[in-house]
């Protein structure tokens, strides 16, 4: 897990703070444009526009940042990906 190490300096103290992660979804030649939206929408919480544009990027750049946060919150979602057949990752 990433963390960061703050240190405030007039109290000298230091402070751990978790840096946010992200789901990476990678490109495959296997899953249709539908099947990754409806995905995204289910999973990520995406509205279909942002799913579509997502898809489009994974599927012209070869990966994308489909969500961020904490990664408690990541992990089951990037879970449910695989589930799903898509190629996922957390960093």
């Amino acid at each position: 897990m990433a963390q960061e190490t703050k240190t405030s300096p007039s109290a000298k103290t230091e402070v751990l703070i978790d840096a946010e992660h992200q789901i990476i979804l990678f490109n495959d030649e296997v899953n249709t444009f539908d099947h990754v939206i409806k995905t995204l929408v289910a999973v990520c919480q995406h509205d279909p526009l942002q799913a579509e544009q997502c898809a489009l990027l994974v599927h012209f750049k070869g990966k994308c940042a489909v969500k961020s946060g904490a990664y408690a919150d990541l992990v089951p979602r990037c879970s449910a990906l695989l589930d799903a057949g898509l190629s996922a990752e957390i960093i």
